[in-house]
């Protein structure tokens, strides 16, 4: 991994992070530690603070105490473009995708910085052999060669998924966040999508934050629980299944059925 420190052992750490809105503490002493190649879901109810852990991690809020650490590098604090660059990555934002290029050319877009081209935009992007070729690459990946030239906005909505992880990707990150990929997809466009995302997300650390237990348990190698702002466990989803805390505060019924394939 090109932005990894080689005396770091975690892709990605949470140390005794808070984080608190007026007098009102949402994320109370979070901690995780995330190793290289990691795929993590991270679950818990309603209001128990994944969305504003995930807005620290990715930079859209700077944390009230405590670290954020990517590749041993404190990240907490900085701009959501400046933890781009350092190799995190945040899917499934609106901004993600450009309507009015096709299928290709956002993923083109998406090559651009991670090849060293920044926005030096003089040179005519049909030339930039490198680029075009891996765009291509990541085109196949997702299996989205057919709608090569289709304008991102005339997608289906799991298209239009699958675009956003492909340009993810297609960016060079090494730590991937994705904020429930699945929301809104129907059970066959889901049991697809989770085969893709584990796919092109091999070799890479994977964050998600998913309701479906389904889907939790079909991709994670771990499984974070958040409740009240804490990471309550942290381990494989066989232990978390048989962790009487875990289903005391959320899981509850829930496990019951995901372990009888009956999902969430």
């Amino acid at each position: 991994m090109s932005h990894a420190n080689p005396n770091a052992g975690y892709a990605l750490e949470l140390k005794e992070l808070r984080k608190s809105f007026g007098k009102t503490e949402i994320i109370r002493g979070a901690e995780l530690a995330v190793r290289p190649g990691e795929r993590v879901a991270i679950i818990g109810p309603n209001g128990a603070g994944k969305s504003t852990l995930f807005n620290l991690i990715s930079g859209r809020f700077a944390p009230t105490s405590g670290e954020v650490l990517l590749h041993g590098t404190r990240i907490d604090g900085k701009k959501p473009y400046e933890i781009n660059r350092l190799g995190l990555s945040r899917s499934f934002q609106i901004t993600n995708i450009f309507g009015k290029l096709s299928v290709f050319e956002n993923l083109r877009c998406a090559v651009l910085w991670s090849l060293g081209y920044r926005y030096s935009f003089l040179k005519f992007l049909s030339r930039l052999e490198d680029a075009n070729e891996r765009a291509e690459k990541f085109l196949q990946m997702i299996r989205l060669e057919k709608k090569r030239d289709v304008l991102a906005v005339n997608l289906t909505y799991a298209e239009q998924r699958a675009l956003e992880v492909g340009i993810t990707i297609a960016g060079g990150a090494s730590v991937i966040l994705l904020d429930e990929p699945t929301a809104g997809m129907s059970r066959s466009e889901t049991a697809r999508f989770i085969a893709l995302i584990r796919e092109v997300t091999e070799g890479k650390t994977l964050l998600t934050v998913e309701h479906d237990m389904g889907v939790v348990f079909g991709l994670a190698d771990k499984i974070a629980v958040v409740v009240y702002g804490e990471v309550i466990a942290f381990d494989t989803p066989e232990a978390v299944r048989a962790n009487a805390r875990v289903q005391e505060a959320y899981l509850g019924s829930t496990v019951a059925e995901a372990q009888a394939g009956g999902g969430a």
